[in-house]
């Protein structure tokens, strides 16, 4: 069992976003089973964790994987084939089938480098969805990295001192500096196992020409992502380096039978160095695939990979100059479930850094792109209140989405950074390529489109913005939560903050919800704020089915 919480945590500033009306999970103390699977370039893994809120921290109980390939995609058009899609469906059933035997409340599945890149990426997500009623989302490198971050954190003790974690997939390399606070820096890199293998490796064994090249591409494809991690070390500074997943455990795995002639149970802590490394490389570059399998520790699937999965090892580990790695066996599977407990409140004040990244990348990017944070917040708190007030009577949406609500009001006028004119156009593109982390692909694309709609025309499926959101449940959030933040929007037309407050009432009979402003001053009609309302208040009355209208509610004035 491993103790998430790491004492003499530094103290940050608490998030700036509202808290949630209501956090059923906050209080909780009876242990939860969660299930969390990656969805990746070689291999469909699941964990099945239980979860001890009260200390916090987790074991896992259950562990499946399939070997599925999906990085073998179409060389004409770069799609998933339909082999491997095939295969994936199948994984997915089983491991859907095993979480539920071993009752798990919630499956949280990501997908990494090959579905990001696939041109059917999306179409398989929707296939996934359809037949096995598992809704994967789709990360991006960075937010793989900084789960990957989260997970290795949760088994390993920093000490305070910067260590370097290399995580390599089947299509991506993720690198991360960390020292158990803030990561220093995430960087995600198109070379792993897989795609060089498919791409650059067409001899059996490998011939000296193609060794040398697979070395220097790789080389080249590390460079900038080192450089940009060297430039946030001291001078000075001392760092360890952590390796992660399938090829580095399967290469730890071969030195421990050769050196030991055991293989360590767990592998977790497990060393080897440089020069191993490439002793081990020069050995299996000689044999051919069936000759690699046959290699005590080694599986048949890894044998074909092997190879160009080594080859990054010892390049990251000569370019860094760092001659020893430690094996973690925990990565993205274990971030996802810190993420998850992050998430739902389970894990207290000393890691609150990790908690707030959402709410702390938001306010990244509205400083980055000039947001009037002033007026933005108060948009944020008119939307999160309405949000909250129609609430079971309107909507039925919870904490997740009211989190998406309120980073697309902070960011809804980020598009003025390009243009006055079509900003809210402006503001779905930066926001949908603007790196934000902690969410998910289908959750940038959702707060990308909210703020997008924040003004102007109502959601169209002739959109090309709306069309790429790939959930039917985030397109319906979409269209029931942008003319809240129309409303909100309205509320502080002037930007002024002449609205104090709004109090909603709802009235089923007349089918009729009325919204009672109170003025910030007694002497203020509001009256643009009002005709703003008026003018906005059709998309709401469209959506719900309802009518809306607006008063200002006149303040009691005190006798002297």
């Amino acid at each position: 069992m491993i103790e998430l919480i790491h004492e003499n945590q530094e103290p940050l500033l608490a998030p700036v976003m509202p808290a949630p009306r209501q956090n059923l999970f906050l209080d909780s103390s009876a242990d939860r089973t969660l299930a969390a699977i990656d969805v990746g370039t070689n291999s469909i893994h699941m964990a099945v964790a239980r979860i001890q809120p009260s200390l916090p921290a987790f074991t896992i109980v259950a562990r499946e994987k399939s070997t599925v390939r999906l990085g073998d995609r179409d060389k004409a058009t770069g799609c998933l084939t339909r082999a491997a899609i095939d295969r994936a469906i199948a994984a997915l059933k089983r491991c859907k089938e095993i979480a539920k035997s071993l009752k798990a409340e919630e499956i949280v599945a990501v997908a990494t480098s090959a579905v990001r890149e696939a041109p059917n990426g999306k179409d398989f997500l929707q296939e996934v969805e359809q037949e096995t009623g598992l809704i994967i989302d789709l990360i991006s490198g960075q937010e793989e990295a900084r789960r990957i971050y989260l997970g290795v954190l949760s088994g390993v003790e920093f000490s305070h001192q910067p260590h370097v974690i290399i995580d390599i997939g089947g299509g991506s390399t993720e690198l991360v500096l960390g020292d158990g606070h803030e990561p220093r820096t995430l960087s995600s890199t198109k070379i792993g196992a897989v795609r060089l293998t498919s791409e650059m490796v067409n001899t059996d064994p490998i011939s000296n020409s193609e060794f040398n090249y697979l070395q220097a591409y790789v080389r080249g494809m590390l460079e900038r992502s080192v450089e940009e991690l060297q430039a946030q070390l001291q001078p000075g500074e001392e760092i360890g380096m952590i390796g992660t997943s399938g090829t580095i455990e399967t290469l730890a795995t071969i030195h421990a039978r050769e050196k030991l002639g055991i293989v360590p149970t767990p592998l977790n802590g497990y060393q080897f160095s440089l020069r191993d490394l490439r002793e081990i490389v020069n050995r299996l570059r000689k044999l051919n695939n069936a000759e690699r399998a046959e290699v005590p520790g080694m599986s048949d699937r890894r044998s074909e990979i092997i190879i160009a999965g080594a080859m990054i090892l010892q390049e990251a580990m000569a370019l860094l100059g760092l001659e020893n790695i430690t094996i973690c066996e925990r990565a993205l599977r274990e971030g996802v479930v810190v993420d998850w407990m992050l998430t739902h409140g389970l894990i207290e004040d000393r890691l609150r850094f990790q908690g707030s990244v959402r709410q702390r990348s938001v306010i990244k990017i509205a400083h980055k792109y000039n947001v009037d944070l002033v007026h933005s917040e108060r948009v944020a708190n008119f939307a999160l209140s309405l949000f909250d007030q129609t609430s079971g009577s309107l909507h039925q949406w919870g904490a997740a989405e009211r989190e998406l609500l309120w980073a697309a009001a902070i960011l809804h006028n980020c598009g003025h950074f390009i243009s006055h004119s079509a900003h809210h156009k402006h503001s779905y593109y930066l926001i949908r390529y603007g790196d934000l982390l902690g969410y998910t692909e289908v959750e940038i694309e959702t707060i990308a489109n909210l703020a997008r709609y924040h003004r102007k025309s109502s959601p169209k499926k002739k959109h090309d913005s709306y069309r790429s959101i790939s959930s039917k449940k985030h397109r319906r959030l979409v269209d029931q939560l942008n003319p809240l933040l129309r409303l909100a929007v309205a509320l502080d037309r002037r930007q002024i903050g002449a609205v104090q407050q709004v109090h909603c009432t709802y009235d089923q009979d007349s089918q009729l919800l009325q919204l009672h402003l109170q003025a910030a001053r007694s002497d203020d009609d509001c009256a643009l704020e009002l005709w703003s309302l008026e003018l906005k208040k059709l998309a709401f009355e469209t959506q719900f089915g309802i009518k809306l209208s607006s008063t200002l509610d006149v303040p009691m004035i005190a006798n002297s």
